[in-house]
């Protein structure tokens, strides 16, 4: 009975002449509605998301085409009604692909996708209501794909962070001013001597020997990106991905890196205003509520629709500012740089592992000049300040691609191509804490520092231990392994939990 009913509807929505606009425009935007979420969550996951795209996607098809609906019902243009709206049909439908897909407007795309959509109308006008069907049951099949991330999202816990101890609450007896100088992708200066890299010399370390900063050789990340690596540095605790399959990606890593942390929480507790300086507002896409004080990005000034590398600001305008500033009290600054970077991410946009290779060396030596600069301004201002340079991994040299990384390897040089990060602090011109031998890791920066600021050494109880991880999905059973251990020694071995 109830087959048959629908059976009727069907055959009654096909055969009628009436147009549906509402429901074409339905059609033509919601699937990709939803294949833009389900594809770039991370990026979109915000109440304010969900409205711009209700927008954009569905509220001004449906306008557009109720419109043309009312325009083409007149007698003298009836003939073109179908036409007409079979053509908006195509030319949202691949828009919004082209956008899901592309993640920019760009005009002579769309150009393009204006005259297939009049092509396709022209064939395909007769199909128009069948069109529709097959676009809602593609929206169907992308519905029940973003479902899972959807729970993901609201069931993940931020109970991973919680601290061991009372560390949150310590109470810091000497309170610099703390700079956080963070070069994407770069490698420690020990690595760069050897490997796939084979540099002997570099002036950035002999800028930051002559500076007295300490070096730290053989230091390495956790983890393979920025969100991964950074999302660990500021909780001072593993994650081991979420058990994701995703090196590059993680879900809430923005809001833990930019908005709400233990690293932050102490500082606050402890009166420091915090400052976030970017290059390019990659952590800010996903529009969380930033926890830091200040920024040289406001939240408006963030595209709905980007990956947030295309745009760039230069922040030593905003540097000085904050350095002149009337604040008297401590400061903590993460300033966040986006060279040397990696190797190109996928094998279709590589230019081979030489080719790479000598890019990426080109921008390390772009890099070295702007870390000069900028250190340089600080000592400047604020003499007694304590600055460290820390690169959140390693720049992938020596690979074709960045996610050839997903393929297991056993040579040496590629894993720590992977994981080598760079590490210079400058301990005011004081002698180095006897803790600074911890430091072989970044997931154990901050709470090193914590511990020599609060004095307090029961601190270095609770380290975490120093190994690296990454998803591996080719080359062995899928699943988050063990690259490094945590006496610095390569091996392979998969994370089971605890």
């Amino acid at each position: 009975m109830v087959v048959s009913k629908w059976r009727h509807s069907f055959t009654n929505f096909l055969n009628n002449t009436r147009p549906y606009p509402i429901l074409a425009a339905v059609g033509a935007g919601l699937y990709p509605y939803l294949f833009y979420f389900s594809n770039n969550f991370e990026l979109v996951n915000s109440w304010s998301h969900v409205g711009y795209f209700t927008l954009i996607f569905l509220l001004v098809p449906a306008i557009s085409f109720f419109a043309a609906s009312r325009i083409f019902a007149t007698s003298a243009l009836k003939k073109w009604q179908t036409k007409v709206l079979t053509c908006l049909n195509f030319f949202f439908f691949l828009f919004f692909l082209k956008l899901a897909f592309i993640g920019e407007f760009k005009n002579g795309i769309t150009l393009l996708v204006a005259f297939v959509a009049v092509v396709l109308a022209l064939l395909f006008s007769k199909y128009y209501k069948r069109i529709i069907i097959i676009q809602l049951l593609l929206a169907v099949v992308a519905f029940f794909y973003l479902v899972p991330k959807v729970i993901s999202q609201v069931s993940e816990s931020s109970r991973w962070m919680e601290q061991p101890d009372a560390i949150e609450a310590v109470v810091l007896v000497e309170k610099p001013n703390i700079y956080l100088i963070q070069p994407d992708g770069y490698t420690n200066f020990s690595e760069l001597k050897k490997g796939y890299y084979k540099l002997e010399d570099n002036t950035l370390e002999s800028f930051l020997v002559q500076e007295k900063f300490t070096l730290y050789p053989g230091f390495r990340s956790n983890y393979a990106s920025t969100l991964t690596s950074n999302s660990s540095l500021f909780a001072m605790k593993h994650h081991y991905y979420h058990r994701s399959f995703n090196f590059t990606e993680s879900l809430n890593a923005r809001e833990v890196i930019v908005a709400s942390n233990p690293v932050l929480s102490i500082l606050q507790n402890n009166d420091y205003s915090t400052y976030y300086l970017a290059e390019r507002p990659y952590l800010l896409v996903n529009r969380p509520v930033l926890g830091y004080d200040f920024s040289n990005y406001l939240q408006n000034e963030v595209e709905y629709i980007t990956t947030g590398i295309s745009e760039k600001k230069d922040i030593l305008p905003f540097l000085e500012e904050y350095l002149n500033d009337s604040i008297q009290r401590p400061k903590f600054f993460f300033i966040e740089l986006f060279s040397p970077g990696h190797i190109a991410v996928t094998k279709q946009k590589s230019e081979g592992i030489e080719a790479e290779r000598d890019k990426w060396i080109e921008r390390m030596h772009e890099s070295n000049m702007q870390q000069e600069v900028i250190i340089s301004n600080i000592k400047k201002h604020d003499p007694k300040a304590l600055i460290i340079v820390l690169a959140d991994h390693g720049g992938f040299v020596g690979m074709e691609y960045m996610h050839e990384a997903y393929q297991k390897t056993d040579d040496i040089n590629l894993i720590n191509s992977i994981f080598s990060s760079n590490l210079a602090i400058y301990w005011q011109g004081k002698e180095v804490p006897l803790a600074d031998e911890y430091l072989k890791s970044s997931v154990n920066l901050f709470r090193i520092l914590i511990s020599y600021l609060s004095q307090n050494t029961s601190l270095l109880n609770n380290l975490q231990e120093d190994g690296s991880y990454i998803p591996i999905t080719n080359g062995a059973p899928k699943g988050v392994y063990q690259y490094i251990d945590a006496n610095s020694e390569i091996q392979f071995e998969k994370y089971n939990g605890k």
